[in-house]
């Protein structure tokens, strides 16, 4: 089964940046990238033009992928949280529901500690909003399908 689609309305879009940037403030984190499974990136904050975003979303959701096949394979539903610890820099990354990866960049001015525990906090508001979103997109979407046409009504809308 596929996901459904998400459309993110403008209301909502304001409060996921404005929680991105306080957990970059409150995490003392470097950068924080919002991305979809797909790899397609949906908001960030931080020192974001410091590195290659766009790379950055589409290899952290490969990330993800992988570490779900680990997972599966070793009968686990899923692992919802990856670290990978680098010389300066390190990476967390968190699931938001099923869908939705956050990507934290830090360095050695926080810890990984100070990070899991914004990031858990962060991820909370963050489900909450992507809850009211899939619940929106799914309204939005219903409204507008067409209602089943018969092949006598395509002839009609194609031949005039």
């Amino acid at each position: 089964m596929t996901d459904p689609q998400l459309i993110i309305f403008e209301d909502e879009f304001k409060q996921i940046n404005s929680i991105l940037q306080r957990l970059v403030e409150d995490a003392q984190a470097k950068i924080v990238f919002l991305v979809d499974r797909n790899g397609q990136l949906i908001a960030s904050a931080g020192e974001k033009d410091k590195v290659d975003a766009l790379s950055i979303a589409s290899l952290a959701a490969g990330n993800i992928a992988a570490t779900s096949g680990l997972a599966k394979i070793l009968g686990q539903k899923e692992f919802t949280i990856l670290f990978h610890e680098g010389e300066k820099d390190h990476i967390h990354l968190s699931l938001i529901g099923s869908r939705i990866i956050l990507v934290v960049i830090f360095d050695n001015r926080t810890s990984l500690g100070l990070v899991r525990l914004r990031v858990k906090k962060a991820s909370d508001l963050l489900t909450n909003i992507f809850d009211v979103l899939l619940r929106r997109s799914d309204e939005r979407l219903k409204s507008m399908v067409l209602p089943d046409l018969t092949e006598e009504d395509i002839d009609k809308l194609f031949n005039h």
